[in-house]
């Protein structure tokens, strides 16, 4: 399988890719506030494409459960494009995530190098990010949200989580598709997590064991896991950064049902793992 993005393609398939994550914000859960400077950000980036990251995701707004806040369109621009042009003057040929569910972010990301649009909402903020990604041939990361982003109403309800999660992904695919976006640039995220993500621990927990029911859709496929309170809760471990081990166990479970890309906090950990599963295949073989 290809995943299609400018002029450019990944080949999926024979190994899960990583993307490495980059917060641009003050208050992330898990990392906010830790790169102060344009510099000190692009050097974090392109430390993680040093430990092997495929992808770099940088993003300028929290999605952190029970935040409700609206950060502007000026805000957000400020905080990620430095980096973004940063990062692409320093490493050319490095693939760029730009996070956001805002059009107007989206359009400046992809105009000052970014490759991929990584939209958590699932068009639910915005179909004009499809507009965006069929204009630019820009990758497409859609999301399962469950509910309106940045909202308190938070639903985890369902009569039958697979299937409703699955038809609504395709549901925002075959929406995307309408607006111009290439089949093949499109990847699949079913949403991880609670608050507006809309999914229990176990709920998080049940779609990882079932991911290749999402594989299943024929589209690429990304799971987000990294640090997140479902594994806090399934360890018993409060701080996010030291959900690293219970996040490696979902790196091995993608790993084996061959999900496309896993998305990390810990880049250097996840590939060093990925390296040693990838070469004990290939005796398998």
């Amino acid at each position: 399988m290809k995943f299609l993005f400018k002029s450019r393609k990944l080949e999926l398939g024979s190994r899960t890719l990583v993307m490495g994550i980059h917060n641009a914000t003050p208050d992330s859960f898990s990392d906010g506030g830790n790169y102060k400077d344009v510099n000190s950000a692009v050097a974090h980036c392109l430390q993680m494409l040093k430990d092997g990251a495929d992808i770099i995701d940088i993003g300028g707004e929290s999605t952190r459960p029970g935040d409700t806040s609206i950060l502007s369109i000026d805000d957000e621009l400020d905080r990620i494009l430095p980096i973004i042009s940063g990062l692409r003057k320093a490493s050319p040929d490095c693939i760029i995530s730009v996070d956001t569910m805002k059009p107007e972010v989206a359009g400046e990301a992809i105009r000052l190098g970014a490759d991929i649009i990584n939209d958590v909402s699932g068009l639910k903020h915005s179909k004009d990010i499809a507009k965006i990604a069929a204009e630019t041939n820009a990758g497409l990361v859609i999301m399962h949200m469950k509910t309106t982003p940045k909202t308190n109403k938070h639903d985890y309800n369902y009569e039958n989580l697979v299937k409703e999660v699955s038809d609504a992904l395709v549901k925002s695919a075959e929406l995307a598709e309408s607006y111009g976006v290439n089949k093949n640039s499109i990847l699949l995220d079913p949403g991880l997590g609670g608050g507006t993500f809309g999914k229990s621990a176990e709920q998080s927990l049940e779609l990882i064991a079932k991911i290749l029911e999402i594989k299943k859709l024929e589209y690429p496929v990304l799971l987000g896991s990294s640090r997140k309170g479902f594994l806090g809760k399934l360890i018993n471990e409060p701080e996010p950064k030291n959900r690293l081990s219970a996040n490696m166990a979902v790196v091995a479970w993608a790993a084996l049902k061959k999900v496309d890309i896993i998305r990390v906090h810990d880049v250097k950990e996840t590939c060093q793992f990925l390296k040693a599963f990838n070469h004990l295949q290939f005796y398998e073989i």
